[in-house]
């Protein structure tokens, strides 16, 4: 499904930390993070049509949070498109909390297709981005306290690959552009190292957010 932005469109961006990215901080309530960028790019690139851009990200957000605001965070609005970036909350962070439970892949994508119904029934567009994990590395900023290692690394890689698969079924279902993140990132990360996308390995860098933007931009018109 080809999705074009014209002069009026509301566009809203959904998720996580990564796409909260301090917004409630700002004055335009879009963060510093790739929502941000991806409207001065636009505006740049075509200032004959002007958008209008929401984000309602909230930090460790999973599915089942979107789910508990989602009539009124994005619903209400009537945005034209809805771009979601969720799902590293999801993963089982076990490692880190013994009493933490494994959210099962097949609960994540029948919440993920409860937010998506109603949208799609609407005719709104819809961007999902995987959720992404960069390859472990020594050079990763990453919590000491908790003793991560390349170990515990691989659980929540076995954890989220299915997600991720999850995430690009429920694009097919639903007519939506996919944003191959995690691809995209693990390629990147192949050539200068991981920690230049982002620092702890899952929160984009400055640089992390721009090739977000980028892809992003390359699926609308």
């Amino acid at each position: 499904m080809t999705i074009t932005l014209r002069p009026g469109t509301t566009v809203m961006f959904t998720g996580d930390s990564i796409t909260d990215s301090g917004r409630s901080a700002s004055e335009d309530g879009l963060g510093s993070g790739y929502p941000l960028h991806i409207a001065g790019q636009w505006g740049l690139r075509h200032p004959d049509r002007p958008v209008t851009w929401l984000n309602s990200g909230i930090g460790g957000h999973k599915v089942s949070d979107l789910e508990a605001r989602w009539q009124t965070d994005v619903l209400d609005a009537r945005p034209d498109v809805v771009s979601v970036l969720v799902g590293i909350n999801d993963v089982g962070w076990h490692t880190l909390d013994p009493e933490g439970h494994v959210i099962p892949v097949e609960d994540f994508a029948a919440g993920y297709d409860r937010l998506l119904a109603p949208l799609a029934a609407r005719g709104t567009g819809l961007i999902l981005v995987e959720p992404f994990l960069l390859p472990y590395s020594d050079s990763l900023d990453i919590d000491a306290e908790h003793h991560i290692g390349p170990d515990e690394w691989k659980q929540w890689r076995a954890d989220l690959d299915p997600k991720i698969q999850a995430v690009r079924d429920l694009a097919h279902r639903h007519g939506a552009r996919l944003l191959a993140a995690d691809g995209m990132f693990a390629q990147l990360a192949a050539v200068t190292g991981p920690a230049h996308w982002a620092a702890d390995g899952i929160h984009p860098t400055p640089a992390g957010h721009a090739a977000l933007t980028e892809a992003w931009l390359r699926l609308v018109v």
